[in-house]
């Protein structure tokens, strides 16, 4: 199974959130539709993609959602401009 790992952000350098799913493209989909409306992504408008990884099995993305996690701001910084430099919404690469 196909798992990710991704962060999100209301915008850049804002709040974070990491969170793990096995369906990217449809978490992605609510969290921009606030389909959780009192959960923290909805509160603090955090729908912004700005960094993802897939992973090779559920239980290893969540071992690395834990990781990441476990990890201070400044390192979630140096993931996000590792792979996303600009701070840009990735998620229309998911259509694609």
């Amino acid at each position: 199974m196909i798992a990710w790992v991704y962060i999100l952000t209301n915008k850049p350098h804002g709040v974070l959130y990491v969170g793990v799913t096995s369906d990217l493209k449809g978490r992605m989909a609510k969290h921009k539709a606030k389909f959780y409306p009192n959960s923290f992504t909805a509160r603090y408008n955090a729908d912004r993609l700005v960094y993802y990884e897939r992973i090779d099995g559920m239980m290893n993305a969540i071992k690395r959602e834990k990781q990441i996690k476990a990890g201070n701001r400044a390192r979630k910084l140096k993931y996000i401009e590792a792979m996303n430099p600009e701070w840009k919404d990735l998620t229309p690469e998911l259509v694609g």
